[in-house]
C-alpha cells in the first residue's frame, strides 16, 4: 500500500519578520506629501523586511538610507526586484517573477509607484 504524506504548514518555522505593513496608497500619499522624504524611510523599513525574509542581508540599510537621500532609488529597487523580492513569492506562495526591471524603470521616474508595488508585495506576508 501507499502512503501520501502531506507536508504540514502549521509547524513549519517561518523567518522573524519586523511588522511594516502599511497600505501602499498611503506610500503614495506620504510620499507626496513629505516631496519623497517619507520614501527615506520607507527604504530602510522595507530594507530591514526583506532582509528578515531573505534572512541574510540583501540590502544594507546604509544602501537604502543612501539612495533615498541621493535620489538613486532606482538601485534601490533594482536590488530590491532582483534579490529580495523571489523570496517573498516564495514564502507567500506566488509563481516566481522578476520584477527588477520594472521597478529598475519606476524608481528612476515615479519611485513612488514602485514603492507602492514593493509595500503590496510585503502586505502580503502578514496575510
Amino acid at each position: 500500500m501507499h502512503e501520501v504524506t502531506k507536508q504540514e504548514e502549521w509547524n513549519t518555522q517561518k523567518p522573524n519578520l519586523p511588522f511594516f505593513k502599511v497600505d501602499p496608497v498611503m506610500v503614495l500619499i506620504f510620499g507626496f506629501l513629505t516631496c519623497g522624504l517619507y520614501l527615506i524611510y520607507w527604504n530602510v523599513k522595507a530594507a530591514e523586511v526583506i532582509n528578515a525574509a531573505n534572512e541574510k542581508e540583501v540590502v544594507s540599510p546604509t544602501i537604502a538610507l543612501i539612495t533615498g537621500c541621493c535620489g538613486l532609488n532606482l538601485f534601490f529597487y533594482w536590488l530590491v526586484g532582483r534579490d529580495g523580492l523571489p523570496r517573498i513569492y516564495q514564502l507567500t506562495g506566488q509563481p516566481q517573477k522578476d520584477d527588477s526591471v520594472l521597478l529598475l524603470i519606476l524608481g528612476f521616474f515615479f519611485p513612488m509607484i514602485a514603492a507602492m508595488i514593493v509595500q503590496s508585495e510585503l502586505n502580503k506576508l502578514y496575510n
